[in-house]
């Protein structure tokens, strides 16, 4: 009898496992579902909808678009961490899918509920003054920063990207900046525009067209290299600022528990369709610079930016709103 149990309990493991290969042969086979938890219009989901459209065409499926936006991206985090793990749930997720947890008191999910799939893309973060300010460069808005009561900067929310350049530059520069939120950083933009504040940083995809219609001026960038769209906008490190570096990155992650050659499978297609002419010729144009990459070298970067911005997060005694 106890032989028979064994026999028995190896059967089903075994049949467990080839049905789950059978299902990861098979799939996709209806539409597959990208969460942006953010809002309809902004970097992310502009992105999301982009790749979401090329990567269909890899995998024979549609993938359709979902916004759920909430508690700095928590809302729609939550949602795909706790969906089933069958390959038709992923999420499309900013920075803050890793910074939550540094500024946030309690999360609703786990950190490893949520698996890296592929990084998507990265608009680089753009710092801009109004277009008649006095200041011109990066060094001229540390300086002036330094002076007098300083500068007041914009941002979308505690733990923003915008916040995180502003908190770089008051960690690494000494500049005096008054951090003021907003609801968005399109809502932080207009006031740099309005002149209710001195500066902000924003992706380059919400600020180009301001800076390209005169209404805003671009003092640097804050990527690694510069943006293709605007090639004389010198970096923040070669105006001397090394550790202002942060992009607005948009990735794909999956529910844990979704069956490895899905995750694969999933990353060749967005690997193919970051480097399809159209897709290139759809985002760079716009700031936005196709990312790519396996698994590994995401979750790489991922652990990369926990251990440079966490330091940072705490420095500021970064609360959420």
């Amino acid at each position: 009898m106890k032989h028979t149990f064994s026999r028995l309990a190896v059967a089903l493991a075994l049949g467990t496992a080839a049905l789950s290969a059978v299902a990861a042969d098979a799939w996709p086979s209806k539409p597959i579902r990208f969460v942006v938890p953010f809002g309809p219009g902004g970097a992310n989901d502009l992105v999301a909808r982009a790749v979401a459209e090329a990567a269909s065409k890899q995998l024979g499926q549609p993938i359709i678009v979902e916004n759920k936006p909430g508690a700095g991206s928590v809302l729609g985090a939550d949602l795909v961490a706790k969906a089933s793990p069958d390959g038709y749930t992923f999420l499309a997720p900013a920075g803050g899918v890793i910074t939550n947890a540094m500024i946030k008191a309690k999360m609703p999910y786990r950190e490893e509920d949520l698996v890296p799939v592929a990084m998507m893309a990265v608009s680089p973060s753009v710092i801009v003054v109004s277009a008649d300010s006095p200041i011109k460069d990066l060094k001229g808005l540390v300086a002036a920063a330094k002076t007098g009561h300083g500068l007041n900067f914009s941002t979308a929310g505690t733990g923003s990207t915008p916040h995180f350049v502003a908190e770089m530059l008051k960690l690494k520069s000494g500049a005096k900046l008054e951090v003021v939120p907003y609801k968005s950083g399109s809502e932080g933009m207009v006031a740099v525009i309005g002149k209710q504040v001195d500066a902000t940083s924003e992706a380059s995809v919400v600020v180009l067209p301001q800076i390209k219609g005169g209404k805003l001026r671009a003092i640097a960038s804050t990527w690694n290299r510069r943006i293709a769209a605007l090639p004389d906008l010198p970096t923040a490190e070669e105006q001397g600022y090394p550790n202002v570096f942060i992009g607005h990155w948009s990735g794909v992650f999956a529910p844990r528990g979704t069956p490895e050659d899905i995750l694969e499978k999933m990353n060749g297609a967005i690997n193919a369709a970051l480097k399809s002419p159209e897709l290139r010729a759809r985002l760079i144009p716009q700031g936005i610079d196709p990312a790519g990459g396996s698994r590994a070298d995401f979750n790489k970067f991922l652990v990369g930016e926990k251990a440079r911005l966490g330091p940072i997060a705490k420095a500021a005694n970064m609360k959420e709103d």
